[in-house]
C-alpha cells in the first residue's frame, strides 16, 4: 500500500525537511542517502535508523571528537579506475588517502569508545573495511602537502635533478643578460625575472625591444611592455621544456601503476564510502535533531499514537527566529478511540494540529528522530492519505468538491485498520447540509473499517456523532473568549466552538445584524455553541482550581515532612535533656545523703549537744541553698527527691525547728499548696526552717514567713498553675481551627470600621491555618466597603492577588483574594 496523495511529502512539508537535512551533510556521499530517505514499514528497519541517529545524538551532545575532516565523495574516481588503462590526477589521489584516513579514524574511535556504548554506530563501522595497503603506496608517492615525491620512481628521480641543474644554470645565465641590460639603461632598474609559456623571459619596454636579441613571447595588457627570452638561453629553455614533458610522462606512469595495484580493491572501497555516506546522513539527522528538540520516541509495532508535548519543526524554527514558542500538542489515538475530530474558531490551529500529526509520523517512519517530550509513544502505519489544500485543476476538469469527492472515494476504498487519514475542513466546498450528511457517512464507514485518523470540520452534525459514536472522540481547540484570541491548545474530549458571532462582533459587525442572523440560524444552534463555550470555561476553572490544590498540597506535604523533622528533632533532645537531668540529679542525691549521714552521726556522736547539732544544721541549710541555685525548676525530679531527703532529715533531728512555729505554721507542712496573703499566685512548700517556709512559685523559690501564707486546695492550684501547652496541644488547636474554618465570610451589614477588623481576623486565621483561596462578600452598594477592603488588602504582603468574582457568580459585589503561602 502506497501513501497517497503522490506529492505528499510536498503537502506535509517533508521536501523542506529534506533540504535543512542537506544544508548539513559535508559531501554527496550524505546527500544520496537523503535522497533515497523513504517511508518505512519495516518495525525493525525503523528502529534501527533511529537507534543509528540517537545514539549519534549523544555524541554530539557529549562533545565527543568524531573524525569528519576529510568526508569526500571518491565513488566516481573509483568507478573510472576500474576500467583499465585510466589513472588517478595527482589532486584525486590525494583526496583519496584523505578520505582513507577518515575512514581508518572513525574505525579507531568507535574501538576507543566503552563496552555496550553506540553499538548500532560501532556495527555500522565494523562494516568499513580500512584499507592500509592502499594508503602505505600513496604515501609511497606522495608528500604530505600533495605533490610527488622525487622518489617516487627512479626515472622520476633522475629527471628531476637534470631539471634542477639546467634551470640552475638558466637562471644564471639570464641574470648576466638581465644586468647588462640594466646597466645599458634597457630594462628598468626594480624589474625581475618572469615566465611566460613556462620559459623564463625578461620585461623590457617596447621602445628597446629590438636591443635585446631573442623571441618576443608575450607583452603587457597596455602594449608597453614586451617579455624577451634573450637568444643566449633558447637552447637551455627548450631542454628545460624537454625534461618537463619527460617528468609529466613519468608521473602519469607512476599514477596508472597505482590505478592497476587499486583496480582489484575498487569495490570493497566503494562499499566503504557508502557507509562514510551513511554516517555523514547519520550526523546530519542527529544536528538537524538537535535544532528542533527532537528525540527517539518509544516505538510500537502496531499503529498507535500517544503524544506528549509535539511541535511542528518547521513551525518551531520560524517562530524560533521571532523569540516566540511553539504551543505544545498532546494527541492520544488507539484502538478504542481512533478518530479524532478537531472542531474550533478558524485561525485557531486546527489545521497546524493536522499537519504536526501528518509530519511526524511521517518524519517517524522516515527513520527521523521527532520534536516530542520523553514518553511519548510512536506505532507503524502502513500508509498515510491526506486531504487538504486546493486540489482543483482546469486541465482535469475538477473543482475543488470534486477533488474532495474523489480522495473520498479512495480512502473508502484502500483504508484499512492500519492506515492513518488525515483530512481538512470534510465536507465543505458544497451546499452545507448535504455535504455535512455525506461527511457524516463517510465518516462512519471509515470508523467501521478500523481505520485511525485526524479530521477538522465546524459541522455540528459531526461534533454529535463523534460525541455518540464508539470509535470517534471529540476535541477542541481552546479559546480566550474573554481576549478573543486563539490559545492553539487541543483539549480531547470535548467539541469546540466556532466563536462566529463573537468574532464578527470583534471585527465590528452592527449587533441587529448579529442578531437577525442569530434568529435565522435558530435558537438551538446558537444555544448549544453557547454551551459549548460555558463547558470549555467552567472546565478551564476547575482545571485552574485543581492546579491550585495540587500546589496547595504539595506545600502542605513539605511543611508536614519538615514539622515531622523538628519534632523527631525535639523529641530527640528532650531524652538528651532528660538523661543528662537524671545523671545530675543522681550525682547531687550521692552528695547529699553524704552530709546526712555524716550529719547523723555528728549528732549521735555528740548525743545532741546544742551547738554541735546547729552547726549540722547550718551546713545542712547551705547545701540546700547551693542546691535551689542549681536547680530551680520547681517540678524537677531532683527538687521531689531533695524534698524526700528533707523530711528525712526532719525525722532525725528536726523536731526543734517545727516546736519553734505558730499554730497556723504548724497546719501547714512540707508538700501543702499555699498562696501569700494579698497575691493570687499559689506555690508549693519545700521545707520548713527556723526563717519560715520555702516555697516555690512557678520557677521562683523564696523564704516567706508564716503569717503571709494561706493554705489553698489542690484545685485551685492547678487551676492557677496549668500545664504549658505541648506541640501536640497545639497541632490538635490547629487541626480544630482548620475544621471549623470556613474560605468565605459575610460582612454585609456591617459598618466599615467593623467590617474591615473582621477582614483582618479572616485573613490571619486563614493564614494560621494554611488556606491560600478566600472569599469576601461585600455587597456592591456604592462600592465604597468594597474599596476600603481592597485598599487593605492591597498593604497586605501575605496577599498575592485579589480580584472580582466572575459576574454569574457575584461581580463586584465578592471580591476573591489568594494568599501567597
Amino acid at each position: 500500500m502506497t501513501n497517497y496523495p503522490e506529492n505528499i511529502e510536498e503537502k506535509l512539508g517533508i521536501h523542506q525537511i529534506r533540504n535543512l537535512i542537506r544544508e548539513k551533510t559535508l559531501s554527496p556521499l550524505g546527500e544520496r542517502w537523503l535522497e533515497d530517505m523513504r517511508f518505512v514499514t519495516g518495525v525493525e528497519k525503523i528502529q534501527r535508523n533511529l537507534q543509528q541517529t540517537g545514539e549519534f545524538i549523544s555524541l554530539l551532545e557529549e562533545d565527543l571528537s568524531f573524525p569528519v575532516d576529510h568526508v569526500i565523495d571518491m565513488t566516481p574516481v573509483l568507478e573510472k579506475i576500474r576500467v583499465e588503462g585510466a589513472f588517478f590526477t595527482v589532486e584525486e589521489l590525494y583526496d583519496l588517502r584523505q578520505s582513507l584516513n577518515t575512514i581508518r579514524a572513525i574505525g579507531r574511535f568507535f574501538e576507543k569508545t566503552e563496552e555496550g556504548r553506540f553499538r548500532a554506530l560501532k556495527k555500522l563501522a565494523g562494516g568499513m573495511t580500512v584499507f592500509p595497503f592502499v594508503i602505505d603506496n600513496i604515501d609511497k608517492v606522495l608528500t604530505s602537502k600533495g605533490t610527488i615525491r622525487d622518489t617516487a620512481s627512479p626515472g622520476l628521480k633522475k629527471i628531476r635533478q637534470a631539471l634542477a641543474t639546467r634551470k640552475k644554470r638558466l637562471s644564471g645565465l639570464l641574470q648576466r643578460v638581465m644586468k647588462k641590460a640594466q646597466a645599458a639603461g634597457w630594462v628598468e632598474k626594480d624589474a625581475s625575472l618572469s615566465v611566460r609559456n613556462g620559459r623564463m623571459v625578461i620585461p623590457v619596454p617596447v621602445t628597446n625591444k629590438r636591443r635585446i636579441p631573442g623571441l618576443i613571447l608575450d607583452e603587457s595588457a597596455t602594449g608597453k611592455t614586451v617579455f624577451i627570452e634573450p637568444a643566449e638561453v633558447v637552447e637551455l629553455n627548450n631542454e628545460i621544456r624537454t625534461l618537463g614533458f619527460a617528468e609529466d610522462r613519468e608521473i602519469e606512469k607512476i599514477l596508472l601503476h597505482l590505478a592497476d595495484l587499486f583496480r582489484p580493491y575498487a569495490p570493497e572501497m566503494i562499499e566503504s564510502y557508502r557507509r562514510l555516506g551513511l554516517f555523514d546522513f547519520i550526523r546530519a539527522k542527529a544536528l538537524f535533531s538537535l535544532e528542533t528538540g527532537a528525540l527517539v520516541p518509544e516505538v510500537k509495532e502496531h499503529p498507535v499514537i500517544d503524544w506528549r508535548q509535539a511541535v511542528h519543526p518547521l513551525l518551531y524554527r520560524t517562530l524560533k527566529k521571532e523569540n516566540r514558542k511553539v504551543v505544545p500538542l498532546d494527541i492520544k489515538l488507539d484502538g478504542q478511540n481512533r478518530i479524532l475530530v478537531i472542531s474550533g474558531p478558524n485561525a485557531g490551529g486546527k489545521s497546524v494540529c493536522l499537519q504536526t500529526v501528518g509530519l511526524l509520523q511521517y518524519m517517524f517512519q522516515c527513520g527521523l528522530p521527532v520534536p516530542v517530550a520523553t514518553g511519548s509513544v510512536f506505532g507503524i502505519f502502513q500508509a498515510v492519505f491526506l486531504d487538504f489544500g486546493d486540489e482543483q485543476s482546469i486541465e482535469n476538469d475538477l473543482s475543488t468538491y470534486s477533488s474532495r469527492l474523489l480522495n473520498m472515494k479512495f480512502f473508502l476504498k484502500h483504508a484499512n485498520q492500519r492506515t492513518l487519514i488525515l483530512m481538512d475542513e470534510l465536507g465543505t466546498g458544497t451546499e452545507p447540509m448535504l455535504g455535512g450528511a455525506l461527511a457524516e457517512t463517510v465518516l462512519q464507514r471509515l470508523n467501521r473499517t478500523g481505520t485511525f485518523g485526524v479530521v477538522t470540520t465546524h459541522y455540528t452534525n459531526l461534533k454529535h456523532l463523534a460525541a455518540s459514536e464508539k470509535g470517534i472522540i471529540n476535541g477542541a481547540m481552546l479559546f480566550d473568549h474573554q481576549n478573543m484570541q486563539p490559545l492553539y491548545r487541543l483539549e480531547p474530549g470535548k467539541p469546540g466552538s466556532s466563536f462566529a458571532f463573537e468574532m464578527a462582533r470583534k471585527i465590528g459587525l452592527p449587533e441587529d445584524l448579529l442578531k437577525e442572523a442569530a434568529q435565522k440560524v435558530g435558537e438551538e444552534h446558537v444555544l448549544f455553541d453557547k454551551h459549548l463555550k460555558d463547558i470549555l470555561r467552567d472546565k478551564r476553572y476547575w482545571e485552574n482550581k485543581r492546579k491550585k490544590i495540587r500546589q496547595t498540597e504539595k506545600k502542605l506535604e513539605s511543611l508536614l515532612e519538615r514539622y515531622e523533622a523538628d519534632m523527631e528533632a525535639l523529641q530527640k533532645q528532650r531524652k538528651e535533656i532528660l538523661a543528662q537531668a537524671r545523671e545530675e540529679a543522681e550525682h547531687m542525691l550521692t552528695g547529699v545523703n553524704r552530709k546526712i549521714e555524716n550529719t547523723i552521726r555528728v549528732i549521735r556522736e555528740t548525743q545532741a549537744e546544742k551547738e554541735r547539732t546547729k552547726e549540722a544544721r547550718k551546713e545542712l541549710e547551705v547545701l540546700k541553698e547551693k542546691i535551689e541555685t542549681e536547680q530551680p525548676e520547681p517540678k524537677d525530679p531532683v527538687r521531689q527527691k531533695l524534698s524526700a531527703v528533707r523530711s528525712r532529715r526532719k525525722k532525725l533531728g528536726g523536731k526543734q525547728a517545727e516546736d519553734q512555729g505558730s499554730p497556723e505554721q504548724q497546719a501547714i507542712r512540707v508538700g501543702d499548696k499555699v498562696r501569700m496573703k494579698g497575691h493570687e499566685i499559689a506555690g508549693e512548700v519545700l521545707d520548713i526552717s527556723q526563717g519560715g517556709y520555702l516555697v516555690a512559685f512557678g520557677n521562683l523559690t523564696t523564704q516567706v514567713s508564716g503569717d503571709r501564707l494561706k493554705k489553698v486546695n489542690e484545685e485551685e492550684y492547678r487551676r492557677q498553675n496549668g500545664r504549658k501547652k505541648t506541640v501536640t496541644d497545639w497541632q490538635e488547636d490547629l487541626r480544630k481551627r482548620k475544621l471549623h474554618f470556613r474560605p468565605e465570610i459575610d460582612v454585609r451589614g456591617q459598618r466599615a470600621e467593623e467590617a474591615l477588623r473582621t477582614v483582618m481576623n479572616f485573613v490571619d486565621e486563614a493564614v494560621m491555618v494554611g488556606e491560600p483561596n478566600l472569599r469576601i462578600i461585600h455587597g456592591k452598594g456604592n462600592g465604597i466597603l468594597r474599596q476600603m477592603i481592597h485598599d487593605y488588602l492591597r498593604t497586605m504582603p501575605v496577599v498575592a492577588h485579589f480580584q472580582d468574582e466572575h459576574v454569574e457568580r457575584g461581580g463586584t459585589g465578592v471580591t476573591l483574594v489568594t494568599l501567597d503561602l
